[in-house]
């Protein structure tokens, strides 16, 4: 499990995330929506460590993971799918796959099988540039590229955004196996709601850098859509 304590973060003087209180399970997929600028992104950063929280903290199971860098979050079982897929776009499919495996504590330097098979078009392409896909190969790659390091917990950052349709169904069906099958704790920060009501198991919703209401997503009523969601 995933747990987040009075978690706090400031740029300068603005303060972006205050007093996140929030829990991840395993084999559930959590997803964490509200409309642009509300610190969505902020909040994955902050789990992942690439950004330091000003106050609270973070516990990964048993262990307090607040103080990690973002190597060491990756080695304890944290992966991270980016906003924009971020992938290495002068390196080769099997490139990109290989610095993946960075994060395995295992130590392992063979791509695991089960992860092409979940992307059967990436075994394909493994010679193939990262830069020479179409966004929805990307963002596969980009997912496949965060399994191979065998997390716990996989943060993705809005995964559908300019996406076509059947790769946004592939990856839903890929995400809940991952839970459902291998317990997997997924924290997903998403705009699509058709997506999050299809998949998500549970749900975060936030404004002004604080959680305004929660709970599993048949919850999610459209009177909160209204409130929280709507543009």
């Amino acid at each position: 499990m995933l747990t987040i304590n009075q978690l706090a973060f400031s740029y300068g003087s603005i303060r972006t995330l205050q007093g996140i209180d929030m829990e991840m399970k395993p084999g559930r997929i959590t997803c964490v929506i509200g409309r642009n600028g509300v610190g969505k992104t902020t909040l994955l950063k902050n789990i992942m460590g690439v950004l330091k929280p000003t106050a609270g903290s973070l516990m990964l199971g048993e262990q307090d993971i607040t103080q990690l860098g973002s190597n060491k979050r990756a080695h304890a079982g944290l992966g991270m799918v980016p906003q924009g897929r971020q992938i290495f776009p002068r390196l080769t499919v099997e490139e990109n796959l290989l610095v993946g495996l960075e994060a395995d504590p295992r130590g392992s330097r063979r791509i695991p099988r089960e992860v092409l098979e979940m992307f059967p078009v990436l075994e394909q392409m493994l010679r193939r540039m990262g830069g020479d896909l179409s966004g929805g190969q990307q963002q596969q790659l980009a997912i496949a590229r965060a399994l191979v390091g065998n997390p716990q917990v996989l943060l993705l950052d809005e995964p559908t955004e300019g996406i076509q349709p059947n790769i946004i169904q592939q990856i839903g069906e890929v995400l809940s196996m991952l839970a459902n099958e291998r317990g997997v704790t997924v924290v997903l920060v998403e705009q699509y709601l058709d997506f999050v009501r299809e998949f998500g198991h549970d749900f975060y919703i936030m404004n002004r850098g604080r959680v305004v209401a929660g709970g599993e997503t048949g919850k999610l009523t459209d009177e909160l859509v209204s409130e929280y969601l709507s543009v």
